[in-house]
């Protein structure tokens, strides 16, 4: 199935938003027999860290490679490149699995999956915001 290309970026933002706000959810639910000051840091460093290094640095990327695509149309899973799509997989595995088996305990989960969750909400709404950018811009260059 073949999208628009500006498309692809509201693909981008409903794939990380719902990613986000699942992980989000899952931190937030365990958080409230840990909440303190120095977990609530921990997890706002954690959201940082995401953002700075690998979340913020990944909407650029593919932002700037979806709107360089010259074709009108493309395949609707073209809104990441394979490496985005194995780093997504790598990252599921690596949250369920100690997650589910038990191994991760569940401050580390309130604290680490709050942090990450809302990260990755945010690069979402990134990816939201820089759609609606390039709406608004088309709209202004019809009239």
């Amino acid at each position: 199935m073949k999208v628009k290309q500006n498309t692809l970026l509201l693909l981008a933002c409903l794939v990380w938003s719902a990613a986000g706000f699942n992980i989000l959810r899952i931190g937030l639910t365990v958080y409230p027999a840990y909440l303190t000051v120095l977990n609530c840091l921990l997890s706002v460093l954690v959201f940082a860290v995401f953002q700075r290094f690998i979340f913020g640095k990944l909407v650029k990327k593919h932002t700037a490679r979806i709107n360089a695509y010259q074709e009108e149309r493309h395949f609707f899973l073209k809104f990441f490149d394979r490496k985005a799509f194995v780093i997504m997989a790598v990252m599921m595995t690596g949250g369920i699995g100690p997650r589910v088996s038990g191994l991760a305990p569940e401050q580390f989960i309130a604290v680490f999956y709050t942090g990450l969750g809302a990260s990755l909400l945010a690069a979402g709404l990134r990816f939201g915001c820089n759609y609606g950018r390039k709406v608004f811009a088309a709209a202004v260059v019809q009239e």
